[in-house]
């Protein structure tokens, strides 16, 4: 007798293989595809384990599909295309399952293959994502050169102008002037806010530096503390003092 498909009702096959081996996206795509098409492409291959019913041998993936199919709709996925295996050719058919699931190797295509080129695009994935995080450590090895840079600019220009760092240690006597100083870098109610918080950490020991105010001093945003002064912004305010 030839080898030949039969139609067997998915609710009598049995799998000894679980379902969460295989993808559930995966299985859910052809699901709908056997039943869009009423059928699978790839029989499922199975023994006989009594009269009515059937364990797969080879085919787990489509048997898991056709069981979603039918649970989609009953009518269009109630029967599924198996071989059936007969005892006395169990043994040619587990062989010739074997060989023909056995990876092959690929013939070169236009001077190249298919693995090659696999291998070529997945090298290329690999650069790619190479440059990028190179490029991500470039930057922020360049801020924090460019950082470092601000801080020297501005050890420098307190150095050359100690009056800054006396006037916000002079706090509690000067909060008014402050204030007035500051407003045109943060704006009256923004300025005067961060006034309180300098007076609120003066209190607990004199500023040693202006870095040393910008680290100290916070204020609230939302609900996070968050430094009042930035160092790019007492660069700016530094150099609106020394104008003036």
């Amino acid at each position: 007798m030839k080898l030949s498909t039969s139609l067997v009702a998915v609710r009598k096959i049995t799998s000894n293989v679980p379902r969460s081996t295989f993808p559930d996206d995966e299985i859910e795509k052809v699901a709908k595809l056997i039943v869009e098409t009423e059928g699978i492409i790839n029989p499922i291959i199975v023994r006989r384990t009594s009269l009515e019913s059937y364990e797969v041998i080879d085919g787990h993936f489509e048997y898991y599909a056709a069981a979603r199919a039918r649970e989609i709709d009953l009518a269009r996925g109630e029967m599924v295309s198996a071989y059936i295996i007969e005892d006395e050719k169990e043994e040619f058919i587990i062989e010739q399952i074997k060989l023909l699931r056995k990876p092959k190797s690929i013939a070169p295509v236009n001077g190249g293959s298919v693995a090659t080129e696999r291998i070529e695009n997945r090298l290329t994935n690999l650069e790619s994502r190479l440059e990028k995080r190179i490029n991500d450590i470039l930057q922020k090895t360049l801020d924090n050169q460019q950082l470092k840079f601000q801080l020297k600019e501005l050890t420098e220009r307190i150095e050359k102008n100690p009056e800054p760092l006396e006037l916000f240690n002079n706090v509690k006597n000067k909060k008014a002037l402050l204030v007035s100083r500051l407003s045109s870098a943060f704006g009256g109610s923004k300025a005067e806010q961060v006034v309180e918080g300098i007076a609120k950490e003066r209190e607990k020991g004199a500023f040693k530096s202006l870095n040393d105010l910008v680290e100290r001093v916070h204020i609230r945003r939302g609900k996070k503390d968050v430094k009042a002064i930035s160092i790019k912004k007492m660069l700016e305010i530094i150099d609106t003092w020394s104008r003036t």
